[in-house]
């Protein structure tokens, strides 16, 4: 077993306790969607009013993170993806029952399922209809859905949030390929520091800079719906890069950057109005400032995480290494309307 970060001194020390209880929730809903994924049977998948896909494991996900939670930390704030709502009526007892199926797979089989809807929900004092709490947590329990459907990348996305601000991330990625051959990282964050833990142990996470704009990689959705593709390419072409984009599912776009893998992600807005979502970004933001990083929305802006669940004062994202950060932005603003 790799060494826990959260024993590391320095600042780790004033957030162990809530650490070594983010780490524990994302190992355990690692290990949980690791053994769901390619197994999902007709009928386990509904489609949200967005469209996109959910799936028994996103719910079951967020009920054993949120479980773990309470069981190291007690009572705690969560804006989570997930809603128990979904899971009403005779309609999706059948869902309900694999939720349920796949929480006692983690937990144990005295699970009762108004114990996971609960944990689903977990989290009076803040809602995903608005913060009203100065200290909670933010989670998307499968980052990258239809990347998981398609046994491909996604990552379970934790974070604590403080007055606004990111404290504290843990970014589970149970299919990326590490560079020593093997598969599985968790990035883990705190203030000045990011470690990736593997199953050959724990290391510093660090950014990589390339030697000029023309050697640089972009990192970008694989679905072309979550950010303007066509865009992005114009950006590459007007920065001189030319090397082909790295196409990856989820927040593991983050931890591609984190760690050297790429240079810039791009998060370019689709259609007018779309407001990014928290969970969408805090975990993997806040590992690739701590890796050395930078994180704006497409004007430059830093990601305000004051505002809810909603990013409402930021539109898009770029994230790079930090080097050509400027000229990156730069660009983006010639290209998007």
């Amino acid at each position: 077993m790799p060494a826990d970060p959260a024993a590391d001194e320095g600042t780790a020390a004033v957030y162990a306790r809530e650490l070594a209880a983010a780490v524990d929730a994302v190992r355990a809903a690692s290990a949980l969607c690791s053994r769901a994924q390619g197994r999902l049977l007709a009928g386990e998948t509904l489609t949200k009013g967005d469209d996109s896909p959910v799936t028994v494991a996103d719910f079951a996900a967020q009920a054993v993170v949120c479980s773990v939670l309470e069981r190291h930390l007690g009572e705690f704030g969560m804006v989570g993806e997930e809603d128990a709502a979904e899971l009403d009526g005779a309609r999706r007892a059948a869902l309900l029952d694999g939720v349920v199926g796949l929480v006692r797979g983690e937990l144990g089989p005295e699970v009762a399922a108004t114990d996971v809807l609960a944990a689903i929900d977990r989290g009076d004092a803040v809602t995903s209809a608005g913060v009203t709490s100065e200290r909670y947590w933010t989670l998307d329990p499968i980052d990258g859905t239809k990347g998981f459907l398609r046994g491909d990348q996604y990552a379970i996305a934790l974070a604590l949030i403080e007055r606004g601000e990111v404290v504290l991330g843990v970014l589970g990625c149970p299919n990326l390929a590490n560079p020593d051959g093997s598969t599985g990282a968790t990035f883990v964050a705190v203030e000045g520091r990011c470690d990736v833990v593997t199953a050959a142990g724990t290391s510093p996470a660090r950014v990589a800079a390339p030697t000029s704009l023309a050697d640089a990689r972009f990192c970008e959705s694989v679905e072309s719906g979550h950010s303007d593709q066509g865009a992005s390419a114009r950006v590459a072409e007007l920065l001189g890069i030319r090397a082909e984009p790295y196409r990856i599912d989820s927040q593991c776009k983050y931890a591609a950057v984190a760690r050297g893998d790429a240079s810039i992600y791009l998060r370019l807005p689709t259609r007018p109005g779309y407001v990014e979502k928290i969970w969408d970004h805090a975990a993997g933001m806040f590992a690739v400032t701590q890796a050395g990083g930078r994180v704006t929305d497409v004007t430059g802006a830093p990601l305000d995480f004051s505002r809810g669940a909603r990013l409402e004062a930021n539109r898009g994202v770029i994230a790079t290494d930090g080097r050509y950060h400027d000229e990156v932005v730069a660009a983006v603003q010639q290209i998007l309307p």
